[in-house]
C-alpha cells in the first residue's frame, strides 16, 4: 500500500507519527457535548466529541493558528467515527455517530443512512477547527458495493453489504478468475457485480461500481469513478501489477470498474458548496481511502513483519504484516499491499455483534470481572450472528454454535470469548501454513480491545504477547491517509 511513498524518508513520520513530546498535547478533555440528530429519526442518536489541546509548563495553550489538521472518518458496520489530527499525530477532536434507521420500502436505506452520517460528522467537527482542516480521507467496510448511475451518482439498487453473499455468481466468477483467487468467494465485490449484472434488467450503459468509501468520498470531491487499490482488491484489481488483469477487463461489465489509485492520494478539492456550508478552507483536499481493517492497522503502527493487528469490532478481522503475498479463496485469505510488504489476513463473521446479541454493554463489563482468564473454558462454540462464515473457514452454510448454554452467565460469556479467541488462533495458524511470515506479536483494535480479561484469554490461547494498540480507532488510520495525501 501507499507505493508512492515507498522511497520517501518521511514514511515513518507520515504513517506512524511520533508520539507527542512529554508535556505537550495530552489527551486532556476540554469539552464534551451531546446532542440529538434529526427529528425524523425516531431514536435519538447522540454524539460525543472530545477536543484536546496542549499543556506546557502547567500553562494551557492551544495549537498555533497556522496549524494544519487532517480529518479521517471511519464507516464501520454499526456506526461511524471521525478523528482530527495534526502532523505529529496528536488528536485534536474526535466523535462518533450511530447510523440512523432510514427505511426504503421494506428494508433499511443504507445509502441514505451513510450519506446522512457523513454530513453529520462534518457538522460535528468543532467550528473553530474546520478552517484548519487541510485534507480529508475515510475508510469503509471491505466489499460493501454500490451500483450507481454514472451521470448522477445515485444508487441504482440497494447496496450489497460487506457480509452478503451472491452464490449465484460464484460459478461464473470461478470460470474466469485464477484458481483460488480472492474474488472466488460469494461475498467478493466481483460476485456482487456479476450477480447484479445478470439479474438486473435496467439499461447498463450509464452505470458504475463504487465501494462504500469511494461513494462517500465522491460526495465530498464530486469526481465520479475513483477508488483505491485496497477497496478494489475484491473486485479483482491486482495491486502487485497495479492494474486490472486481462481476464477481468475482457468481461462485458468491465466498463463499470472505477479508476484505481493508491490509498491516500489527493483526488481534488472539497466541493465548494460543502466548504461554504461547513466553513472548511478553500484549499482543503479529499484523498482516496481504504478499508476499515486496513485503517485500523495503520492506526496501530505495526511496522515490522510478524506484527499483526486483530480488529475486534462487530466482526473479527486480522491483518499480519508479511514479506510474502498469500491468496487463497478456499479459506477467505487475501493480501493487501502495504508499501513493499503485504498485509495478509481475512475477516470472520464472528465478533462483537454476537456478544451484543446476548449481553448488554453493562453486562459485558460486569460479567467479565468474574472471569478467570488463566482458566480454559470447556465450552466449544462457533459464535456467529447468522448462517455463514468467511474466514478462517469459508463455508456459506456454517451454522452458529452457541449451545449448550450453562446456567451461569459468567461461564457463558467466558465460553464465547474463548471460542472467538480459538477462531483467531486458527486464523493465524492458517496464515503460517499458507506461507506468510509467522506472527510474533498481536495488537488489538476495535471495541474488544477495551476488555482486559479477553486480552488475557487471547494471550493464553494464542501463546503470543497481545496488547491494545496505541490508537485503536480506524478513523485515526484514515486521518493518517489524509495527512499522507496533503504531504
Amino acid at each position: 500500500m501507499l507505493s508512492s511513498i515507498t522511497h520517501s524518508s518521511t514514511l515513518s513520520i507520515l504513517l506512524y507519527p511520533l508520539s507527542p513530546k512529554p508535556g505537550c498535547c495530552s489527551s486532556r478533555k476540554l469539552n464534551v457535548r451531546t446532542h440529538p440528530w434529526e427529528k425524523s429519526v425516531e431514536k435519538s442518536v447522540k454524539l460525543r466529541t472530545m477536543v484536546v489541546g496542549c499543556k506546557i509548563d502547567n500553562q494551557e495553550m492551544g495549537f498555533q493558528a497556522s496549524e494544519r489538521l487532517y480529518l479521517g472518518m471511519d464507516f464501520g458496520t454499526s456506526g461511524a467515527r471521525y478523528a482530527l489530527i495534526d502532523k505529529q499525530g496528536t488528536i485534536h477532536a474526535e466523535g462518533k455517530r450511530e447510523y440512523p434507521n432510514y427505511m426504503k420500502e421494506d428494508s433499511l436505506d443504507w445509502a441514505l443512512s451513510w450519506k446522512t452520517t457523513l454530513f453529520s460528522l462534518l457538522e460535528d467537527v468543532p467550528v473553530h477547527l474546520r478552517p484548519l482542516v487541510s485534507s480529508i480521507s475515510l475508510d469503509g467496510t471491505s466489499a460493501t458495493t454500490l451500483i450507481i448511475d454514472s451521470k448522477t451518482g445515485e444508487p441504482l439498487a440497494r447496496p450489497y453489504l460487506y457480509n452478503e453473499s451472491c452464490p449465484d455468481a460464484l460459478p461464473l466468477v470461478k470460470s474466469i478468475a485464477p484458481i483460488n483467487h480472492t474474488v472466488c468467494s460469494g461475498s467478493s465485490t466481483l460476485c456482487k457485480l456479476v450477480s447484479w449484472w445478470n439479474n438486473d434488467d435496467s439499461d447498463k450503459k450509464s452505470t458504475m461500481l463504487l465501494h462504500q468509501a469511494d461513494w462517500l468520498l465522491w460526495l465530498l470531491h464530486g469526481q465520479l469513478g475513483v477508488s483505491d487499490y485496497n477497496n478494489a482488491l475484491k473486485v479483482g484489481y491486482d495491486p502487485e501489477a497495479d492494474s486490472y488483469p486481462d481476464w477481468l477487463l475482457s468481461q462485458p461489465y468491465a466498463q463499470l470498474l472505477p479508476t484505481v489509485k493508491a490509498p491516500g492520494t489527493s483526488i481534488g478539492h472539497l466541493k465548494g458548496d460543502i466548504r461554504t456550508q461547513f466553513g472548511f478552507s478553500e484549499d482543503c483536499i479529499v484523498c482516496t481511502g481504504t478499508t476499515d481493517s486496513i485503517a485500523a492497522f495503520l492506526a496501530a503502527r505495526a511496522t515490522k513483519p510478524g506484527k499483526a493487528v486483530t480488529s475486534l469490532g462487530s466482526t473479527l478481522a486480522i491483518k499480519l504484516l508479511s514479506t510474502t503475498r498469500i491468496e487463497d479463496a478456499r479459506y477467505g485469505v487475501y493480501s493487501h499491499r502495504l508499501d513493499n510488504k503485504w498485509l495478509v489476513g481475512g475477516a470472520s463473521n464472528t465478533g462483537g455483534a454476537v456478544l451484543k446479541e446476548n449481553f448488554s454493554d453493562e453486562q459485558l463489563e460486569k460479567l467479565s470481572e468474574h472471569i478467570n482468564p488463566m482458566e480454559a473454558s470447556p465450552l466449544d462454540y462457533y459464535p456467529l450472528k447468522s448462517v455463514g462464515e468467511r474466514f478462517p473457514v469459508a463455508n456459506l452454510k456454517m451454522e452458529p454454535r452457541l449451545h449448550p448454554r450453562p446456567e451461569s452467565d459468567v461461564e457463558y460469556l467466558h465460553g464465547i470469548l474463548e471460542s472467538i479467541a480459538r477462531i483467531e488462533a486458527k486464523a493465524y495458524m492458517l496464515l503460517k501454513d499458507l506461507g506468510a511470515t509467522q506472527v510474533d506479536e498481536v495488537f488489538t483494535a476495535g471495541g474488544g480491545a477495551k476488555n482486559d480479561k479477553w486480552t488475557k484469554i487471547r494471550e493464553r490461547v494464542l501463546g503470543l504477547p497481545v496488547s491494545r494498540a496505541t490508537q485503536t480507532e480506524a478513523a485515526y488510520g484514515a486521518a493518517l491517509l489524509a495527512l499522507k495525501g496533503f504531504q
